[in-house]
């Protein structure tokens, strides 16, 4: 089981990292297609959760495999894949000089400006924004946040699997032929 986490963790994480570093390049100030392309990539990578906790269930255990055990197993590659994402994240982060927080509040305030908000609605996200460049510029915190935006993905799908495959006719294991 440890072998199957690992490798199938790792190559979610991999696949992951790489459609990320894809979406950041085609769109490198995110918006609405970046966050849709980022969660999309997600999706894809993780299927590797699915594809893992299958093969465990078709190869340790004859086909057959308890909701919770799958969880376990889902959630384990799962925690791997979320480890590259935030690693990748950091990397990513290093290699542009840490830009990121400061060109997103900038682009955060001179959006609201366009649309024409008041001095006083201008002021507060102007403070907000410096209050989110204080708090990104931990490390701590910014790993968090960044665990925060794959971890909803990553249960979801966990889930859904442990449900799917603890059926043993769903997706039955392949008896060999001959």
């Amino acid at each position: 089981m440890t072998r199957i986490i690992l490798v199938y963790g790792a190559i979610s994480g991999a696949v992951l990292e790489a459609l990320v570093f894809l979406a950041m390049a085609l769109h490198p100030h995110g918006g609405l297609l970046g966050m849709v392309f980022g969660y999309l990539a997600m999706l894809i990578a993780l299927a590797f959760v699915f594809v893992g906790v299958k093969r465990h269930r078709d190869e340790a255990l004859g086909g057959t495999i308890r909701f919770g055990t799958a969880l376990g197993v889902g959630a384990a590659i799962g925690a791997i894949a979320l480890v590259f994402y935030v690693l990748g994240w950091e990397a990513y982060l290093a290699s542009t000089g840490y830009r990121f927080a400061p060109e997103y509040a900038r682009q955060a305030i001179a959006a609201r400006q366009a649309a024409g908000a008041s001095p006083a609605e201008l002021a507060q996200v102007t403070r907000q924004m410096q209050d989110f460049v204080t708090s990104y510029a931990s490390t701590p915190y910014r790993m968090a946040m960044t665990a925060t935006e794959i971890a909803p993905v990553l249960i979801l799908v966990a889930l859904t699997s442990a449900a799917l495959l603890r059926r043993s006719t769903f997706l039955p294991a392949r008896t060999p032929l001959g």
